[in-house]
């Protein structure tokens, strides 16, 4: 009887994200609170633009997406945790941590 064991490592590809984004980051980009502790979060920016907002949990699955006119976003309906938001105004995009507890 034989027995094998196989280990596989997997490496992040680093070329799946280029960092251009940091060209064409959100100018004034403010996000608060963070910690979220109430269910609203307030995103205000330089030009306080029409912005697209995707938020991610941490294993990357998309959990909200929508647009806002306005500065406060609704997260109450998401679980306590660490979230990656990804906010979008006219072709500039930035991401931060957002943490609900």
């Amino acid at each position: 009887m034989a027995i094998f064991f196989t280990t596989s490592a997997t490496a992040q590809d680093s070329k799946q994200s280029p960092k251009i984004q940091e060209s064409t980051s959100i100018e004034g980009l403010n996000l608060y609170p963070n910690p979220v502790t109430n269910g609203k979060v307030y995103i205000s920016s330089k030009n306080d633009l029409e912005k697209e907002i995707i938020i991610f949990d941490v294993l990357g699955k998309k959990v909200l997406q929508t647009i806002i006119s306005t500065k406060e976003l609704n997260v109450s309906n998401l679980s306590p945790g660490v979230y990656i938001i990804k906010i979008t105004e006219e072709s500039a995009t930035s991401s931060r941590k957002l943490i609900i507890q």
